[in-house]
């Protein structure tokens, strides 16, 4: 595949992370009720994970950071699963709202492909479009 498409899922992958992490940044009370007991702090992991998202979908727009940037994401995307996992089974409400196994189930089937994407749209990885070397 590309380079062109590359470029669009890396774009859509940063823009993506900018907007959740805004969000994370203005709302971080609303995160909170996904956060494992186990986690210190979960006001400010909320806050951090909001900065985190947008440091690394800026840094998968500079080239030279761009590899770097992908594995935090990809890393990111794994260390959150938990919170996912948490919303899911104890089937929580954001802002009132309560998302059934429709949105759960997806959503956590989506998270290695989160990953990859991290991984591929930062040039980490070209599987599986091209052959090993």
């Amino acid at each position: 595949m590309g380079g062109n498409a590359r470029a669009v899922a890396r774009a859509v992958l940063a823009l993506a992370y900018v907007a959740v992490g805004f969000i994370h940044l203005k709302s971080p009370d609303n995160f909170l009720p996904i956060m494992p007991d186990w986690v210190p702090a979960p006001r400010e992991v909320v806050l951090a994970t909001g900065v985190a998202e947008i440091a690394g979908a800026i840094g998968l727009m500079i080239p030279r950071l761009r590899q770097a940037a992908a594995w935090g994401l990809a890393a990111y995307a794994v260390c959150v699963f938990p919170a996912n996992i948490k919303h899911a089974v104890d089937g929580i409400a954001i802002n009132g709202q309560t998302l059934g196994w429709g949105y759960h189930g997806p959503r956590l089937l989506a998270q290695p492909l989160i990953v990859w994407w991290a991984l591929w749209a930062g040039g980490v990885i070209a599987w599986p479009f091209r052959a090993a070397r």
